[in-house]
């Protein structure tokens, strides 16, 4: 399992949001670079971003979900949702669950 992991659930339907295009980007200077691009599988989870160096310091995923509403003839206010968020152990495991419908999105730490 990778240090940073994520899992997105359809909270409209009540099931993982599977095939959804996920970045994974840390703040290099101004920029965010883009470490890996992964889907979520059939559970709606990506266990296993490649990080060439696990480093101290902001990170960020990109979840690509409208095309996973578009391909469900569903309509979606968010075409991206960006979360930053912050490394400061590189002992601890990072999970960051997404939870979005149409018109909304929620995220928590998850463990």
């Amino acid at each position: 399992m990778s240090a940073i992991t994520t899992h997105i659930l359809d909270a409209t339907l009540g099931q993982p949001a599977a095939g959804v295009v996920v970045k994974l980007l840390r703040l290099h200077g101004d920029e965010h670079v883009v470490l890996d691009k992964k889907l979520t599988d059939a559970d709606g989870r990506i266990k296993d971003f490649v990080l060439s160096a696990w480093l101290a310091g902001t990170y960020q995923l990109q979840f690509e979900v409208l095309p996973y509403f578009a391909d469900a003839q569903r309509d979606c206010f968010y075409p991206r949702v960006s979360i930053d968020f912050t490394v400061d152990d590189l002992n601890r495991h990072y999970h960051v669950p997404l939870l979005i419908s149409p018109f909304s999105f929620s995220t928590y730490r998850g463990s």
